[in-house]
């Protein structure tokens, strides 16, 4: 029983922190993200071919088209020809 409990904490040790979202302009010009994250508004500037992390434990983003995703932190954000596309 003690070796089953200790495999489980093993594995949950071993599974790390949960990841970010991240961002990447393969624009040549800089583009910018607003980004939601409990209750509060961050413009996010991303300069040409710029990756970043954000977004820990889930938030919005306004794309630079203007439309508004939720976000669970665990997509990537790409922005090409000043469109964005999630994955």
């Amino acid at each position: 029983m003690n070796r089953m409990i200790l495999a489980g904490c093993a594995a949950l040790l071993a599974a790390g922190p949960a990841t970010a979202a991240s961002a990447v302009n393969r624009d040549a010009e800089p583009r910018t993200l607003v980004v939601t994250e409990g209750g509060s508004k961050t413009e996010l500037s991303l300069a040409a071919g710029e990756t970043v992390q954000f977004c820990n434990s889930g938030c919005f983003v306004t794309l630079p088209n203007g439309d508004r995703q939720a976000l669970t932190g665990s997509e990537t954000i790409e922005i090409s020809g000043g469109n964005a596309t999630i994955k």
